[in-house]
């Protein structure tokens, strides 16, 4: 893409996102700053993204007929998939029958919505190193992969979901009951299916931002951010910071499985190297040893601590990589992130302590503007940068816990 039109005009680039909370809300402010048209659409009124966009729509996006209508009525230039839940079979066909592009591609977007469709490719195609694990489609078989192959402890999860949602560690046979129930319930979208991963005894685990974007040549190129390393609880990231230190053959190992699985998850549907923009590779360290675990073809949650380290934070970077314009991944400051929950389930709630919270040196906020609160609903971030991580992360987790969600 070499020519931008004006938005709201008839020569508009128009950039359409599909799932718009608060990662995609931070792309449609970098699309925005491009001159980009942007159109946000989720499952919900007012989700943080549309609060920011020139469009907001709201459908079922599962929905394969409307999610054609919508996209073959606004005609966008580019579809940005967000999230999980899409009808990323119709996504296929419009791109095949030349509708629509679809960022990275619509073949990427299918196999990652499902974490079978990604493990298989990572393990089984691409003979990457991953813990070991079983699909299940029932609690039996449940119970008896975890008997006859993967033992105790492991791990449990949705095929379909995020965020950690519906993710259980599996200590003893009595919590297998639970966890399934607990899968069930947690699932972007119910599948009867999980899959059970043996548990890796890791150091740390991380994420590697890689983004394939175009250079000087017209050809992609592969760009590694520097390593962020993260705390999860149930699943669920809580604080992240970067860079993560670590040894050079791992490093170099990590670089290597990240580009293994994006340059296949950029394949276009001819086989030439197609797909752009920012893929979230998260890998298990220990020692040199590096599993593959999941990737995102969009940005990622932990990545958010780049909105204070890098001078192209990842959204910035998705939304050049995507429109064929450079990028440059270097890092501004060491850094960290810390969640702030909303701690209650409400709608409208307010906020106290932001001040408060930006009295600690070297921090910043960012509130999502999410119109329903819950008590594990991340509402916000905190951000706070030094030349020590660990003093980074102090602060960082400090400014968090000075703001408080309430009722209003």
């Amino acid at each position: 893409m070499t020519t931008f039109g004006t938005p709201l005009s008839p020569h508009a680039t128009k950039v359409m996102l599909l799932g718009s909370g608060e990662l995609g809300k931070e792309v449609l402010i970098a699309l925005q700053r491009l001159g980009v048209e942007t159109i946000a659409v989720d499952r919900y009124d007012n989700a943080p993204g549309q609060q920011v966009a020139h469009h907001a729509r709201t459908l079922t996006m599962s929905d394969p007929a409307q999610l054609k209508a919508l996209i073959e009525r606004e005609k966008p230039d580019l579809v940005v998939p967000e999230i999980e839940a899409i009808a990323t079979a119709m996504l296929e066909e419009l791109e095949t029958a030349g509708v629509v592009r679809v960022v990275p591609t619509a073949r990427a977007a299918r196999l990652t919505m499902d974490r079978e469709g990604i493990r298989r490719l990572a393990a089984e195609t691409l003979g990457l190193p991953t813990s070991p694990y079983v699909f299940c489609d029932s609690l039996e078989e449940l119970q008896s992969a975890i008997d006859n192959k993967i033992g105790y402890p492991c791990v449990v999860k949705p095929v379909m979901s995020s965020s950690g949602k519906g993710q259980s560690k599996i200590a003893l046979p009595k919590d297998v009951a639970p966890a399934w129930d607990h899968a069930m319930a947690g699932g972007r979208v119910n599948h009867g299916r999980v899959i059970v991963e043996g548990f890796i005894d890791f150091d740390y685990e991380i994420t590697l931002l890689t983004v394939r974007a175009l250079g000087a040549d017209g050809k992609v190129e592969t760009h590694f951010c520097e390593p962020i390393g993260h705390l999860q609880v149930s699943g669920d990231y809580v604080e992240s910071w970067q860079p993560q230190p670590m040894r050079p053959g791992a490093l170099e190992s990590s670089r290597a499985i990240a580009k293994a699985v994006t340059d296949n998850l950029g394949a276009g549907p001819d086989g030439q190297p197609a797909g752009l923009g920012v893929f979230g590779v998260e890998l298990f360290v220990k020692g040199d040893d590096v599993w593959f675990s999941e990737v995102s073809p969009r940005p990622h949650d932990t990545g958010m601590v780049t909105l204070c380290t890098q001078w192209q934070n990842e959204f910035e970077l998705h939304a050049r990589a995507i429109l064929g314009l450079p990028v440059s991944t270097a890092l501004k400051s060491p850094g960290a992130s810390a969640v702030i929950y909303g701690g209650v389930d409400a709608a409208g709630i307010v906020f106290d302590g932001v001040a408060d919270a930006l009295q600690v040196p070297q921090t910043d906020i960012r509130l999502f503007g999410k119109p329903e609160s819950f008590v594990k609903r991340r509402m916000g971030v905190a951000l706070a940068f030094d030349d020590d991580v660990e003093v980074a992360r102090s602060r960082a987790r400090l400014a968090a816990s000075k703001v408080t969600p309430r009722v209003a």
